[in-house]
């Protein structure tokens, strides 16, 4: 096939292909059309608007989060005003306002590489407070923690531009998330998110190696990065490309294994604790298994067999472990059985999006990692605003929930029941989305100029293996198509 990329010059206009922004547009004079001139240069170019944007959403951010910044949480003030922030609270609760080193002098409930971003800030501003009357430790901690934390989600945006510099608008949907808005630096995601965005960068301008290095310093700050292994495989399958592959996967395991040994080895019980800590815990609020223990009806809230899964971490580890395999297991055939070799931001984003609809931990911060990848994946306005509307109302709920659990009643249960299960039939959704656009390529945005993976770096105008045509044709008892179709 040959081998067609996004051009500089040709700048997508969004409201020619989303329906929403078309509709949006027409009291403005609607889409642009084919034969108008481009706007001449001036300042404000697009990727400017959309960093411009994004560094606003931080700002207003830090606004939001504000009321909390100076620790004082007096009367469940963190719940009240929508601001709680782990940052804040973990300062303390994992001794660096003692000037305990992470891992050497206290057992870190996070990865290296996010322990020692903690540890890297906190036990500076501890030595200073030594020496500054009056400094408010936590106050410090967290404000130097927000303009980091800012800066990478800057970089992350700066990095979908780069990756889709023929489409900068998409990026506009990260830059305007409501996601982002009041999750940025509830905790510190953004670490790895950046990390992982960087690393797709570095695969989506074909450099393996670099990817892998990064991806290694993502999974050493997050586990979750390493979902991103199987949709990489199954595609270099697919594509013929799994001599890259292998060099991404061997430098990642590399840098992983670099940044850990020195802790694992010379703290073995505190560097034990992460994993120790993931499997030990119980149901999350907001989670499939919450819903299902909680949901109204009868004299006890929930179904049985839920609450009988979640009575042991044992069952329930086993539990969603399956799910997960089960929802992998069916985008692996969507891969093999799609009559084009999908896009790996698609992919990404299906394997993430899975792991959340059935894991056992949801938190409120976790919406972070899938917004980059739901971009990546499906740039249409539409389906992502409705999600990231239930995001926001499950952010609302849940912090009546933390009231709640506080002896402060604020609503009914079946409430954040429901707000819950709006994020979840949302996301579910979008994922329905995806999939139907990997079956119907041409009903895919980021092909509709002719490019074949913008993001898939080696994979971008690879050729299928001769298999997935014999293999389409046996399942579905027809001709193969899927060469037909990548010619398209």
């Amino acid at each position: 096939m040959e081998r067609r990329t996004e051009g500089l010059g040709m700048i997508d206009h969004p409201a020619e292909h989303d329906g929403l922004l078309r509709g949006l547009s027409e009291p403005f004079g609607g889409p642009l059309g084919h034969h108008a001139a481009e706007p001449r240069r001036r300042f404000w170019t697009p990727v400017r608007i959309v960093l411009a944007l994004a560094a606003l959403l931080f700002a207003i951010h830090w606004i939001q989060k504000s009321p909390c910044q100076d620790g004082a949480w007096v009367d469940l003030e963190q719940y009240r005003k929508f601001c709680y922030t782990d940052v804040l609270a973990l300062y303390y609760a994992e001794g660096l306002a003692d000037g305990k080193v992470p891992y050497l002098d206290h057992a870190v409930e996070y990865p290296v590489l996010t322990g020692a971003f903690m540890g890297v800030i906190g036990l500076p501003v501890n030595a200073l407070s030594g020496s500054v009357p009056d400094m408010n430790q936590g106050q410090w901690f967290y404000n130097i923690n927000a303009l980091a934390l800012s800066i990478l989600g800057l970089a992350t945006v700066g990095a979908i531009l780069a990756m889709r510099r023929g489409r900068p608008w998409d990026a506009a949907m990260v830059a305007l998330a409501p996601g982002v808005l009041v999750s940025a630096t509830v905790n510190w995601d953004l670490l790895v998110i950046a990390l992982t965005t960087f690393a797709l960068y570095a695969w989506s301008r074909s450099r393996p190696a670099l990817a892998g290095v990064l991806l290694g310093l993502a999974v050493a700050a997050k586990f979750y990065p390493l979902f991103l292994v199987g949709p990489l495989f199954l595609l270099g399958l697919r594509g013929r490309r799994l001599e890259q592959v292998g060099i991404a996967f061997g430098a990642a395991a590399l840098t992983w294994t670099a940044v850990n040994a020195p802790v694992a080895m010379l703290w073995r019980e505190s560097w034990l604790r992460f994993f120790e800590f993931s499997s030990e815990r119980a149901v999350d609020w907001g989670t499939l298994w919450y819903v299902g223990q909680h949901f109204p009806g009868g004299d006890r809230p929930g179904f049985q067999l839920f609450h009988w899964i979640a009575g042991t971490p044992s069952r329930l580890n086993t539990a969603w472990v399956l799910l997960f395999a089960l929802g992998c297991a069916g985008i692996a055939a969507l891969t093999f059985l799609a009559p084009r070799r999908p896009r790996l931001g698609q992919l990404a984003f299906l394997v993430i999006a899975c792991f959340l609809l059935v894991n056992k931990v949801w938190s409120q911060q976790f919406v972070l990692w899938l917004i980059p990848l739901a971009v990546l994946a499906r740039p249409r306005w539409g389906a992502f605003l409705a999600w990231q509307a239930a995001e926001l109302c499950y952010f609302l709920a849940f912090y009546g929930e933390l009231l709640m659990a506080s002896n402060q009643p604020v609503f009914p249960e079946w409430v954040f029941v429901l707000a819950s299960l709006g994020r979840m039939i949302t996301l579910a959704l979008l994922v329905v989305l995806v999939a139907r656009e990997i079956l119907r390529p041409e009903l895919d945005v980021v092909r509709a100029r002719g490019v074949d993976d913008p993001d898939g770096g080696p994979l971008d105008g690879a050729s299928d293996a001769g298999w997935v045509s014999a293999l389409r044709s046996w399942v579905t008892g027809g001709p193969g198509r899927a060469v037909a179709a990548a010619r398209t």
